[in-house]
């Protein structure tokens, strides 16, 4: 039943962030309600659910925030949640009158968690974003890319997801750690920037030991060095290598027939770098991806085929680990970290917006009275 079972957890729906972070709550067993826009509620087949799987695992209900009662009805739930999470612009969730204050006030104990790009202040925090921008500023866009090429941005995995929706949800977590023996709620604020700032840490730390080349495409992890880089293969296949080790590297040699090349034997020669790279480069072109790992996989070469999502849930290790599921024909990843104990399980598929109106704000003890008079009034759908 996952880790977090017990654990009540109220969704603002938003994008990005917002929805993977409630994603990962849900995944550990946490029940999550998601509170749709009332109008986007359009109905559904709850046989046929939506694709969007990072709306997985929880329920949802559809609220007019705009609407006295439709705030009631939240401020309701609050009184019963052991957390909350939105995504507006700072300020908005006050105007609304669902902010930390109306919360808090309506349950002390409540961990309030804020989902931004820029945070809740700073002479950014008005100003729209997106993923590429928040990385931009935090320094981490900077270091992505090849040498002489201007950076280059990892989709948006950096901040919105690992910088953001994976950095609330463990502050979520922590907070309701806190909250169980002080008694007492917080405010998370978890901004794309400062996350992204704080995955970077590592290379600060290279940095300050002189083992870090601001230069894009120039340091051992970055595509500057021809034992950890990326080859195309002759049949237009990718495959990848990591051999840092000294005795990684020498089976890399062997592997690839450069072992009895004296250039080969400075690992860590910077200068020489280009020529070798050029030159592994036209090695990995001579043979398949399948003929390279028949000839590494299995080995400590540190290697592995560079696979699309197509295809990533057939490979056997994949398949061996159950790394993806595929329910209701939707190839997605499997819930993690794992657990020896309360393993989790994908509660619910996504659902369509408004779904669970009715269910769920009965089973969160509002009356069937007031749930048809707001339904009338336009304050839920």
């Amino acid at each position: 039943m996952g880790p977090l079972q017990g654990v009540k957890v109220l969704e603002i729906a938003g994008i990005g962030p917002g929805p993977f972070c409630a994603m990962m709550l849900a995944d550990m067993g946490a029940e999550v309600i998601r509170i749709d826009r009332a109008k986007s509620v359009r109905g559904g087949d709850p046989a046929a659910p939506p694709a969007d799987v990072m709306n997985r695992g929880r329920r949802s209900i559809g609220v007019d925030l705009k609407h006295p009662d439709g705030v009631a009805t939240v401020l309701e739930l609050v009184e019963q949640a052991d957390v909350l999470l939105e995504g507006f612009r700072p300020g908005v969730a006050e105007r609304l009158g669902i902010g930390p204050d109306d919360c808090l006030a309506r349950n002390p104990k409540l961990v309030y968690g804020r989902m931004t790009g820029w945070g809740q202040e700073g002479p950014y925090a008005q100003a729209a974003g997106h993923d590429i921008n928040y990385i931009a500023l935090s320094g981490a866009l900077s270091m992505i890319g090849r040498r002489g090429e201007g950076p280059v941005p990892p989709i948006n995995f950096l901040g919105d997801f690992g910088g953001g929706g994976l950095l609330l949800a463990f502050g979520l977590a922590c907070g309701v750690v806190e909250a169980r023996t002080s008694g007492q709620g917080q405010v998370v604020d978890a901004a794309m920037v400062d996350g992204a700032a704080l995955l970077s840490t590592f290379i600060y730390g290279f940095r300050g030991m002189g083992i870090w080349n601001d230069e894009r495409g120039t340091n051992m992890l970055d595509t500057g060095a021809p034992y950890y880089d990326v080859y195309q293969c002759s049949d237009g296949e990718w495959v990848s290598i990591g051999s840092i080790e000294p005795q990684f590297y020498a089976l890399l040699l062997e592997k690839t027939g450069l072992d009895g090349d004296e250039a080969w034997a400075d690992q860590h020669g910077r200068d020489a770098w280009p020529a070798k790279k050029e030159q592994i480069a036209a090695i990995f072109a001579t043979k398949t991806r399948a003929e390279w790992c028949e000839l590494m996989e299995h080995t400590d070469v540190c290697f592995a085929p560079v696979l699309n999502p197509g295809e990533v849930h057939q490979h056997p290790h994949n398949v061996a680990r159950q790394t993806f599921v595929e329910p209701h024909g939707i190839v997605q990843p499997a819930p993690a970290p794992r657990f020896s104990r309360t393993e989790p399980t994908l509660q619910h598929p996504p659902p369509h917006a408004g779904q669970h109106t009715d269910e769920v704000l009965a089973d969160w003890g509002l009356s069937a009275d007031t749930i048809t008079a707001r339904r009338a009034d336009g304050a839920i759908a």
